[in-house]
């Protein structure tokens, strides 16, 4: 039996890429009682709706920027996914306020009615852009961080207990650089853009990352920032494995874009506990009303504090996809 048996579960943002995967896994794995997917855009529910049909899902037109709406929505629900964001860093760079209305305040929203409408526990999805921000995405999402942390806090005792998954670079995902390439090459492409030949990014696909926020729902006690170990990859890899040559077009770095990612700064590696497969940053605050152990989770899995110059970076990762694990990986998540 998992957490999810024969309970209602509430995603925000819930007809992108991790939504549709997330539901994929709740319907072939779970028998859970509802799932709500929430989110602003009319054609993707629609077009979801022709996909999942079964009847424990319900569709709800709603905005993370209407507390109300949120606070409609979570009624009786007791598990909530929050992966609704405004996402492209350029787009982020150009209107900054409409990336804060949704990325924080929106944030706030969906904590305020977690706690209002009493449910058991949230996981946010963030990114490996909140660790050191350079970019405006990666500064709300690091303030999205630290309010679901410090939700813990005001929710008391005896309410909803809140964490956050961070990962990078998700494979295939909607807007991201594989489906950009496939477009491309399809279109009859001889050399791929690279913004810069030095770049790396950690690699996850849509399903391990699903099985990572599965897997900290029974894990988390509330306030953890839960990173998984995975590989990174060279950019002018990923473009050798994709087109077959070692040619590109350099066209230099974008807006706010990192020519390699964070997941957990030096800064941090006093809060970080290192488990098998996994990180745990834990608070930075102290939580009135409880002492946590996050050496050790729900599950009874052990962890050890990280070195005191530990740092999660993307460019001295020890695992590196090679070409050939690249390519096998693109034909997998075509």
């Amino acid at each position: 039996m998992t957490v999810f048996e024969n309970k209602t579960v509430l995603i925000t943002g819930g007809t992108g890429s991790f939504g549709h995967k997330f539901v994929d896994y709740l319907l072939q794995s779970c028998k859970p009682k509802k799932i709500i997917i929430y989110s602003r855009d009319e054609l993707k529910q629609f077009e979801m709706q022709q996909r999942f049909t079964d009847p424990c899902m319900r569709y709800f037109i709603g905005d993370v920027r209407d507390k109300d709406r949120l606070k409609t929505a979570m009624k009786d629900v007791e598990f909530v996914v929050h992966a609704a964001a405004l996402k492209q860093v350029p787009a982020a760079e150009y209107n900054p306020n409409e990336c804060i209305k949704t990325n924080i305040n929106g944030a706030q929203n969906v904590i305020d009615a977690a706690i209002a409408s009493d449910v058991s526990r949230i996981i946010a999805l963030s990114t490996d852009k909140a660790a050191n921000p350079v970019n405006l995405y990666g500064a709300t999402k690091l303030a999205s961080d630290k309010l679901f942390v410090a939700a813990n806090n005001i929710s008391g005792a005896t309410g909803p207990r809140f964490s956050v998954v961070r990962y990078g670079n998700v494979v295939g995902s909607r807007g991201s650089v594989v489906p950009f390439y496939r477009k491309l090459l399809c279109e009859g492409a001889e050399r791929l853009p690279v913004t810069h030949p030095d770049m790396t990014r950690f690699w996850i696909t849509l399903d391990e990352g699903v099985e990572f926020v599965v897997k900290n729902f029974s894990r988390m006690q509330g306030g953890e920032i839960f990173v998984p170990k995975i590989p990174s990859i060279r950019i002018v890899d990923l473009v050798e494995a994709m087109s077959g040559s070692k040619e590109f077009d350099t066209i230099g770095i974008r807006p706010g874009e990192k020519l390699h990612e964070v997941m957990v700064p030096e800064e941090m590696a006093h809060h970080t506990v290192e488990f098998d497969d996994h990180y745990v940053i834990a608070p930075a605050i102290t939580f009135f009303d409880k002492d946590l152990d996050y050496t050790r989770n729900r599950l009874g899995e052990r962890g050890k504090p990280a070195s005191d110059k530990f740092e999660y970076h993307s460019g001295t990762n020890p695992h590196f996809l090679t070409v050939d694990q690249l390519r096998e990986l693109d034909k997998v998540t075509k």
